[in-house]
């Protein structure tokens, strides 16, 4: 996953990952098999990364199989569980079949890459599924576990989830004895430090805390009516607004020598 993460930074600035110091950085996600071996987050981070910007996937020619989105996408169906959900080994050959219970990380994050392919039969069929399976894991308070554990991420993955696919979160799937996600999130933040992985943690947590901020971030962009969080097309150029700086300070320095 780490070309699709830095195509996800740089397209959130702006910046252009086909041309970073003179490589294309879409071009590995061309390659459907180096792509997809640590298991689903191949697949899911790939599509994330390649809509975030609507990119079309480059031609790899060392690539064994050459990849498309549609191959992503079914990668992605095929290892849906019995439940409705996904996990991070199960539906894979050699997966323990004892342990094969859906992870609502996974099953956010498997939403998140198949929420732009709605218009397709199955995927809206699985993406249902799914969603019924993530409100009967959800807890009173509002909030998930991950391998029995409730923690901040596995919220705001859901949340995520939710906003990519354009349904409230106010939706009473996902209210529980009048707890919302956002409430439950709420109660890891430690005032002026950050969040917490878990709440009984000992201070805030540097992966919580990126992921409690996004989480909020793509709950007011909803709020909002903006683009969901990984939906960029209306990202600001940083690039560019720094370049036109630097060039009108220059201009301006050099006026003023003269």
């Amino acid at each position: 996953t780490e070309y699709s993460r830095v195509i996800v930074a740089l397209t959130s600035i702006g910046a252009d990952p086909s041309n970073v110091g003179g490589y294309n950085l879409l071009t590995p996600l061309g390659d459907f098999d180096k792509t997809i071996w640590q298991g689903i987050n191949g697949p899911i981070w790939a599509l994330i990364a390649l809509d975030s910007g609507n990119y079309a996937i480059p031609d790899n020619p060392s690539a064994a199989t050459q990849a498309t989105r549609q191959m992503y996408i079914d990668e992605i169906l095929s290892r849906q569980l019995a439940d409705g959900g996904f996990s991070l080994f199960g539906g894979i050959e050699g997966a323990d079949a004892a342990t094969e219970t859906s992870d609502p990380d996974i099953t956010g994050m498997a939403l998140q890459a198949l929420s732009k392919y709605q218009d397709q039969p199955k995927v809206k069929q699985v993406t249902e599924e799914a969603l019924a399976c993530l409100s009967k894991m959800q807890k009173s308070d509002g909030g998930f576990a991950s391998w029995n554990t409730s923690n901040l991420e596995s919220c705001v993955q859901v949340i995520v989830a939710l906003t990519e696919l354009g349904i409230p979160l106010s939706d009473n799937r996902f209210v529980k004895d009048g707890n919302t996600m956002i409430d439950n999130l709420l109660t890891f933040y430690m005032k002026g430090k950050g969040f917490l992985h878990t709440q009984d943690g000992s201070g805030s947590n540097q992966m919580a805390t990126e992921q409690g901020f996004y989480g909020l971030v793509a709950a007011y962009r909803a709020q909002q009516g903006k683009n969901a969080l990984y939906r960029m097309g209306d990202a600001a150029s940083l690039i560019s607004e720094t370049a036109a700086d630097t060039a009108t300070t220059g201009a301006t320095a050099g006026t003023a020598v003269t």
